[in-house]
């Protein structure tokens, strides 16, 4: 047997540790702690962030404040976010707030009911006397543009029929479901009055509260005829174009005609009326004509009336239901209907004023975890310069949405890439997306759902306020930002 010393012993020791392979810190951890260490792919949400911070500094993209909240719906994952705590000016996206608030507390089946009383006698020759009282809920449908059939003409038709050769009294609107405020707070005065997108709100609209002035061969004219006053200066050409100018003083029915038409000018011009209630029942007591009944009757808002009606013991004699929510949400959300908008917001509460209403939208955006601090709420439409939202509130809105009991019904109320009729018609066609646009002067907005790469669903939020370039900038870069979302990829330059 061969015996070492003990030095020779270290000596052996010492080269054999020498000659050894070499290990790498790694091989002496565990599997998971290796793991740990190893470089690891971004992750898809990850790496949409990025196309879409990509997209945010490209060096052509004008200056603006930029809001920016998008989520992976599958997983809760924050895709990118950008002053999402900030205030914005939402535009007309505050439409999401307002019919998601009405899907949650009146259901997609609601209807309004805009209802007819009498309250007197009718002799057998056929004199109905006392008080025709139109009762309205807010009801933007009633009389509307995009409601097929007057319920004004068909009501005055059925007394005809029923044998009414004559009316005389009141012919009452009753318009005391929502406050007396006919515009919010905030909207643009230079709109109020003259522009038909901007029409007052009242528990008794009719006609989506505009009014048209028709000229024929150069001379205006208007129905129901008396409700307003024209004071023209208008001056005729024989040759060549020329320039009509109408306007309306506020807090008047007066409308002032200015400029220069062609000989024989033909042409229609629509314009928000002053009183929606007294404009309802004018055009009942002009449609009772049409059907053969003669009228001698005063024509009052309830408001002006001492004896206001009771209607505890009284039955309608007539009456007109609106198509149900869903319908009328589509209407505000695909179109951007203001007055759609504006009605079904103070539906939203009992008094029907803007605050109360405001207070049910601020509900549910506590509902869906969102931080309402500082938020300002003013209108349903978006029309006001004084609504201010922060892309993380409406994101969290649009993700509590997503798995709310309705949300079917509000996810197809929103405008669809390429949707014929909707404010995406010329924009994302063929891209899996619904959302809702907004704009102002200096203010774009889009927000909605889209399908990602995977088909997962993602919820986003885009705001940009405080620009002066040409508009359409900003909105190619929004649509450039979805058309990533969709397909995980930066789009190509023809695509941008």
């Amino acid at each position: 047997m061969l015996r070492y010393s003990p030095l020779a012993l270290l000596t052996l020791a010492v080269a054999l540790v020498a000659i050894a392979p070499q290990r790498s810190v790694a091989d002496s951890l565990t599997v998971a702690e290796a793991d740990t260490l190893a470089p690891r792919p971004r992750s898809q949400s990850a790496q949409l962030g990025a196309i879409v911070d990509e997209i945010l500094a490209d060096p052509d993209l004008p200056s603006a404040f930029w809001g920016l909240h998008i989520t992976d719906l599958s997983t809760g994952e924050r895709i990118l976010e950008r002053n999402a705590d900030k205030l914005f000016l939402p535009a007309s996206t505050m439409k999401l707030l307002t019919t998601a608030t009405a899907l949650d507390a009146l259901g997609p089946d609601h209807r309004y009911a805009t209802r007819l009383y009498h309250f007197g006698e009718t002799t057998a020759n056929g004199t109905m006397r006392g008080d025709l009282v139109i009762r309205g809920t807010g009801d933007p449908t009633f009389g509307s543009s995009g409601i097929t059939g007057e319920p004004l003409e068909r009501w005055a038709e059925a007394l005809a029929q029923a044998g009414v050769r004559r009316f005389e009294g009141r012919i009452i609107g009753d318009d005391d479901r929502f406050a007396d405020a006919a515009y919010a707070e905030g909207w643009d005065v230079t709109h109020v009055g003259v522009e038909s997108y901007a029409p007052p709100a009242g528990g008794l609209a009719w006609n989506d509260n505009v009014l048209a002035v028709r000229f024929r061969d150069g001379s205006p004219t208007v129905d129901p005829p008396g409700l307003v006053e024209f004071v023209e200066d208008v001056a005729s050409q024989r040759n060549g174009g020329g320039r009509l100018r109408v306007s309306r003083v506020l807090g008047t029915n007066q409308i002032r005609l200015s400029g220069t038409v062609p000989a024989g000018y033909s042409g229609t011009v629509v314009f928000p009326v002053e009183n929606p209630t007294l404009y309802a029942v004018a055009a009942f007591a002009d449609a009772l004509r049409e059907a053969g009944i003669a009228v001698s009757a005063d024509l009052a808002d309830v408001d002006e009336v001492r004896d206001a009606p009771s209607y505890d013991a009284a039955d309608p004699i007539r009456a007109y239901v609106s198509p149900t929510l869903d319908q009328i949400i589509r209407r505000i959300n695909r179109e951007s209907d203001n007055h759609y908008a504006e009605q079904v917001f103070r539906s939203l509460s009992a008094s029907g004023s803007t605050e109360a209403s405001a207070g049910r939208v601020e509900q549910l955006l506590r509902d869906a975890g969102a931080d309402v601090t500082g938020l300002s709420i003013a209108d349903g439409s978006g029309l006001s310069r004084k609504d201010l939202i922060t892309p993380q509130a409406m994101g969290a809105l649009l993700a509590h949405m997503h798995t709310h009991r309705h949300a079917r019904a509000f996810r197809q109320s929103l405008p669809q890439g390429g949707g014929a009729g909707s404010t995406l018609r010329s924009r994302l066609g063929g891209v899996p997306v619904r959302a809702k646009t907004g704009s102002l002067q200096a203010v774009r907005a889009l927000a909605g759902y889209v399908d990602g790469p995977q088909g997962q669903p993602i919820a986003f939020v885009l705001f940009a306020n405080n620009y002066s370039t040409r508009s359409y900038r900003i909105t190619q870069a929004f649509d450039r930002i979805v058309r990533a979302l969709a397909s995980g990829e930066r789009p190509p330059a023809d695509e941008e």
